[in-house]
């Protein structure tokens, strides 16, 4: 402020004036310049003085009054005024602690004076800011202003140096300008009497958010200087908070208005500056005005929810008045509490037990607003870190999210699916909070269940983006959706399998749509197509706002209708083939193409949107399905990570079965691989029936294709199917018929021989459980059952039936029989005949029937529930060509041998059943089976009495092991007195009678060349089963030998046999009446392999306990692959081994990377054009002598039997084999290699597949 220049007056008291050295007189005579240079000298010299100085302090103090003159302090250079205000501070600094004028109003002068240069701090580039600081820092150490307190108006002083210091100091600032200030602002609020509310003001009012905006640095200022004067200036702020609050009176100061932000900001600095306010608030709470209230709330929200306030524990009381703030009558004070509390979660973690309960009053409150705010409330802490929500909130958002209105219902399930999302599949906080969210998943599909389609829409949405991200990789993608669905519980499965389908059904409408529009456009076809759009769309409710709906889909109609490229892109989304980065861009470019930049709110495209995200493919196509498929191979094999996903393997491919089969009716052509076919194989042969019965409905939903482009998947499959329909569940078995019917053109022929062995079974059931051989049923069954043995399994002999099904349905009559002769009623009528044609079956020519027969057979014995009789069986495997099939008979000779024998010493009462126990009462019914083997046709032929020989030793060694009781003597007894009975079964024919005769003289030469034992007199007279023998006649004397001295000599030391009945199958094998069988190709005839079960493995690999049964291998429609086989011609039968020279194409099969040792004898046949060769380079051959294992008998030998034996079938029971005119140059055979002929097989060929049904 620039002041008239003035004329110097001297002193009153007339003093003289004495200046420093050097420094003339300064009047208003001398130019400004002049009076600048002047007293720059003077300040120099009062700057060096110090209050020690007395004689200077007296010679200078009239210079110092008249520096005070009004020349001076009106002067209007600013230079001079500032010289001459750095001149009164270190005068005030030099005469403390008395100030060199006496005079009030001078004081006020010179103070405002000074207050008035201090704005020149403002500026710090001025050249002059040094002085300017030099001003202020020496102000601020001798606290000059102190002096004011003697005045009556010093407050107008200090607010005047308040303001200045407030609305001077800025950014450009250094540390040492703010100290200062503060020290001299701080040194008036502590050492004065009290600050008035004028000063209070002037410092206050750099809290107000306007003013802190425009001025941080004065903000900073008032802050700082309220925290170092707390003590002192907080009674005055009480008063002034007491007096708006309190009383009301706004008038006091003009910051009333402004009261809660003050508030707010002072409880910020120093929560002491509000000791005394904070009860005025709770008083402020309980007012009767709703908008005070609402701004009392909003403020102790801010206070409450800060982060280092501790009022919450330090003012209970008030805490607790605030939580009533949540019931509060008007609805914004509600609103604005709950708004807090997502603050205070976050802040305060501790408070959220006090919150949880008002939080769960305004959950259910009638507000929609309310409601939706509470759900943000705790979404939003819960998104900050999820253990500031415990369960119980998240509790109340699970409600909401079946809240009447959309809005809460929304919020609450898009919350929810952000917190899945965030803990769950990105696990950002862990697998605790994944846990605890895992509920999630489960409840949002719940909701599924709600008829608003508006909440379908959006379970899908967030299915499609929170769930299983459809923006993720493929493999990642699957990943998620696949443990997803491990971990869902079966309400959410079902949702999400009806969410699946209603997808798909909205596809296929949508293709029906375009399919109406490829019709020619006539125009009541459009009619009928508009009319056809509208109902279906209204009807099942696809789109949001039904009552629009209808409009937009006309709308939508008549643009496909007009536009031929959206018609391609719609049909390109919803083809079968179309992957989901291609279903991705033609949502987009059909969006685009709808799009119309003018309306940016587009009610239609937003419609169109909606339909075009529930038919798009955006997670499964064929990658994704091959993705699952190998993530279950993965768990299959044990290498994926289950347990790290909570899940454990066999709910991960139980589950993973499950979602396929799913998929597999929304998108089955996504499943046409051969490797997503090889791994449902694999599935389809694990021991979990509900993976197997879900693999079989995915074959039947996707394999349609699967005759025509995979024969490979094909073949294998055809026996899993015929397996599982007559062994499997009840589900599986229905499952298997329905997948044979879907996917295979010959469904006739391959349900055939199921229905067949079925029906058996059916029979065999219902007589067990009638229990009655009086009726005629029973017969009737066991009638039926020897036909189908004796026209081997083609009971209408018109050669339409498959080998391989003729085999099972031989394996399953003479399982019948064998079933039915456990039962004692029925027992009692089967025929002599009936056994015999039932015991053959252990030779039949199929190895997987030899097998199973067996391993039935051995079961039911070891169980004492078949008769004795039933045990001479096993004197037929000494015919079994494989050597593994032998040892295994043997092995169940020892078992059911042992277990009769202990059976009897530990029960006393079995002596009374010692005819049906005892082991040795075998003898008799062995020597009438073999009595009646259809290859025993010459009692004299050395060849067949060498064949009856084995048969009977295979029996007698293991009985004979040991001499209990003297039982070979036993033995020896029975067969003596066998020769004096008649055969029961036909007891006047001389032939059978002599046959039976003959085996019992093999049978006594075999006793006694063993044994020498056998001499001594017999324990007990034995006892000879009526049913097979007649009584001994009086007068009848046997005393004949039926074989010669010679025989008996061959038979025990005789040569060997020019072809081994045990031994090598490298010869053909030949049958009486029958010629060779031929397969020259696998389409020309059926194979005879019936694979009922897996290949027997040797004893040492593998148990019969462990083969399991399974269903069909092979059949006309998959043909075998044949193995030549060149014997050799040193080959002896003692080494009992087979050897090949050359084989091709072998089957060897693998199982887990375990090799079998023993290959199924049905797999392979013996070339009959090696032995023709083998016949040329020797001469003439023997003739073939007959041999059991079913395989096909030679041509040659059918021609002499069938002159010997006219009208005498000499194969009863056993397979006749027909030959075709394609199939005259081989020979098929049912019998499997050896294990050394398997080695040189895998040599001399490249390993090939065994057929194997077990797999």
């Amino acid at each position: 402020m620039d002041f008239p220049a003035t004329q110097p007056k001297p002193p009153a008291d007339g003093k003289i004036i004495y200046y420093p050295p050097g420094v003339k007189e300064i009047t208003d005579k001398i130019t400004n310049d002049e009076v600048v240079k002047r007293l720059k000298m003077v300040v120099k010299t009062f700057m060096d003085m110090d209050q020690d100085s007395e004689d200077e302090k007296q010679q200078y103090l009239p210079l110092a009054l008249h520096l005070a003159s009004e020349f001076f302090l009106r002067n209007p250079n600013k230079d001079v005024r500032l010289l001459v205000a750095c001149c009164l501070a270190d005068i005030f600094r030099i005469y403390a602690p008395e100030a060199p004028y006496t005079s009030h109003d001078k004081l006020k002068d010179i103070f405002l004076f000074i207050t008035r240069q201090l704005k020149g701090l403002e500026d710090t580039k001025s050249p002059q800011f040094n002085r300017y600081f030099y001003l202020l820092e020496n102000l601020a150490w001798v606290k000059s202003y102190n002096i004011c307190f003697e005045l009556e108006d010093c407050n107008e002083i200090f607010i005047q140096l308040f303001r200045t210091l407030f609305s001077v100091i800025n950014n450009s600032h250094n540390q040492k300008v703010q100290m200062h200030m503060l020290d001299l602002m701080s040194s008036i609020i502590m050492e004065g009497d009290g600050v008035t509310q004028e000063l209070l003001d002037s410092i206050l009012i750099n809290l107000i958010p306007a003013h802190k905006n425009l001025n941080k640095q004065a903000f900073d200022l008032a802050k700082v200087l309220l925290k170092r004067t707390v003590q002192t200036i907080e009674p005055c702020i009480a008063n002034f908070f007491n007096q708006v609050l309190v009383l009301g009176k706004s008038s006091v100061s003009d910051l009333s208005e402004h009261v809660f932000d003050l508030i707010q900001e002072l409880f910020a600095i120093d929560p002491h500056l509000l000791l005394s306010v904070m009860p005025q608030l709770e008083f402020k709470l309980k007012s009767n005005d709703g908008e005070e209230r609402l701004a009392v709330v909003r403020l102790l929200a801010k206070l409450f929810g800060s982060k280092d306030s501790d009022l919450a524990t330090q003012n209970r009381p008030l805490w607790q008045c605030f939580l009533g703030r949540f019931n509060d009558i008007h609805v914004p004070v509600r609103l604005e509490s709950v708004k807090f509390a997502s603050h205070c979660l976050m802040n305060h973690p501790d408070l959220a037990k006090d919150l949880t309960e008002y939080l769960k009053v305004r959950s259910h409150d009638p507000e929609e607003a309310i409601r939706h705010d509470v759900i943000v409330t705790i979404i939003t802490a819960g998104k900050r870190d999820l253990s500031l929500v415990n369960d119980q909130l998240l509790g109340f958002v699970r409600e909401r999210t079946l809240d009447k209105r959309w809005r809460v219902r929304k919020e609450a399930m898009m919350g929810l699916a952000q917190l899945y999302k965030k803990y769950c599949l990105h696990a950002e906080a862990g697998k605790d909070a994944a846990e605890k969210v895992s509920w999630i998943k489960d409840k949002l599909l719940h909701i599924y269940y709600q008829n608003s389609i508006d909440d379908k829409l959006l379970v899908e949405k967030i299915f499609a983006q929170y769930l299983v991200p459809h923006n993720l990789e493929t493999e990642e993608r699957m990943k998620c959706l696949y443990y997803l669905y491990a971990s869902l519980d079966p309400n959410a499965v079902k949702a999400l399998n009806e969410m699946w389908k209603c997808q798909n059904l909205l596809r296929s409408h949508v293709r029906e749509l375009l399919d109406l529009h490829k019709q020619p456009t006539v125009w009541f076809l459009k009619t009928y197509c508009l009319s056809y759009v509208s109902i279906l769309f209204n009807n099942i409710e696809n789109l949001p706002d039904p009552g629009k709906a209808q409009d937009f889909v006309k709308k939508f109609n008549q643009v496909l209708g007009d536009d031929e490229k959206l018609r391609s892109q719609l049909e390109l989304l919803i083809s079968p083939t179309c992957s989901c980065k291609q279903a991705d861009v033609c949502v987009r470019e059909i969006a685009r193409k709808l799009a119309n930049p003018k309306q940016p709110t587009n009610p239609f495209l937003e419609m169109v949107k909606f339909l075009l995200e529930r038919i798009a493919p955006v997670h499964i196509d064929s990658e994704a399905i091959s993705a699952l498929v190998k993530l279950m191979n993965k768990s299959i094999e044990g290498t994926a990570d289950d347990e790290e996903e909570g899940v454990s393997p066999d709910t991960a491919i139980r589950a993973g079965l499950e979602l396929l089969k799913v998929l597999s009716f929304t998108h089955p052509t996504s499943f046409h691989s051969a490797e997503t076919y090889e791994s449902l194989l694999q599935c389809l042969r694990m021991e979990d029936d509900k993976v197997a019965e879900a693999a079989i409905q995915i074959f039947r939903n996707t394999g349609h294709k699967i005759e025509t482009d995979l024969p490979q998947i094909r073949s294998t499959l055809i026996p899993i199917l015929h397996q599982k329909a007559k062994r499997g569940t009840p589900h599986q078995a229905k499952q298997a018929v329905h997948c044979i019917h879907a996917i295979f053109s010959n469904k006739e022929v391959q349900l055939a021989q199921i229905f067949e062995v079925q029906a058996i079974k059916l029979l065999v059931r219902w007589l067990l459980g009638m229990k009655n051989n009086q009726s005629k049923s029973a017969n009737s069954t066991l009638r039926l059952l020897s036909a189908m043995l004796v026209s081997e399994g083609d009971l209408t002999e018109q050669k339409r039936i498959s080998k391989s099904d003729m085999s099972r349905l031989r394996l399953a009559a003479g399982s019948a029989i064998m079933k039915l002769a456990q039962e004692p009623c029925y027992h009692e009528i089967i025929t002599p005949e009936q056994f015999q044609l039932c015991a053959l079956v252990i030779n039949d020519e199929c190895y997987q029937v030899r097998q199973i027969f067996a391993q039935k057979l051995h079961k039911a014995l070891v169980k004492l529930l078949l008769p004795l009789e039933y045990m001479a069986i096993f004197a037929l495997c000494a015919k079994d060509p494989v050597k593994e099939r032998r040892a295994h008979a043997r092995q169940c000779l020892l078992k059911n041998i042992s277990i009769r024998r202990e059976y009897i010493k530990q029960n006393p009462m079995a002596n009374e059943k010692l005819l049906s126990l005892l082991p040795e009462y075998v003898v008799p019914y062995m020597i009438h089976l073999l009595a009646h083997d259809p290859d025993f046709t010459k009692p004299q032929d050395v060849d067949q009495l060498r064949d009856i020989k084995e048969c009977l030793w295979f029996m007698l060694e293991v009985l004979m092991t040991k001499n209990e009781n003297n039982s070979h003597a036993f033995m020896k007894k029975m067969a003596e007195n066998i020769k004096l009975t008649r055969d029961a079964q036909s007891p006047d024919e001389p032939k059978a009678n002599e046959k039976l005769y003959t085996v019992c003289d093999v049978a006594l030469c075999v006793i006694n060349s063993k044994s020498a034992l056998c001499n001594a007199d017999s324990p007990k007279d034995p006892v000879l089963p009526t049913k097979f023998f007649t009584q001994p006649e009086k007068d009848f004397c046997n005393d004949r030998n039926y074989i010669t001295e010679e025989t008996r000599v061959l038979l025990l030391t005789g040569k060997p046999k020019p072809t081994g009945v045990l031994g090598a199958v490298n010869k053909p094998l030949s049958a009486t009446g029958r010629r060779p069988y031929i397969r020259s190709t696998g389409s020309e005839t059926g194979s005879n392999i019936s694979v009922n079960s897996e290949l027997s493995s040797p004893a040492g690999n593998r148990s019969s306990s462990d083969i399991s049964e399974t269903g069909v291998s092979e059949n006309d429609e998959n043909p075998v692959r044949i193995i030549s086989v060149t014997p050799a011609k040193t080959e002896t039968v003692k080494n009992k081994e087979i050897h090949s020279d050359q084989a091709t194409q072998g089957n060897i099969s693998t199982e887990r990377g375990k090799k079998r040792t023993a290959a199924a004898a049905g797999s392979e046949n013996i070339h009959q054009k090696t032995e023709e060769k083998k016949a040329d380079e020797s001469g003439p051959p023997a003739p073939p002598k007959p041999r059991r294992g079913r395989p096909p008998k030679s041509e040659s030998q059918g021609t002499t039997v069938k002159n010997d034996e006219t009208n005498k079938p000499s194969g009863r029971g056993r397979k006749r084999a027909a030959v075709s005119q394609e199939s005259s140059g081989g020979l098929e055979a049912g019998n499997a290699k050896a294990p050394k002929q398997q080695d040189i097989a895998k040599k001399a060929a490249p390993a090939q597949r065994q057929i194997d049904l077990q797999r």
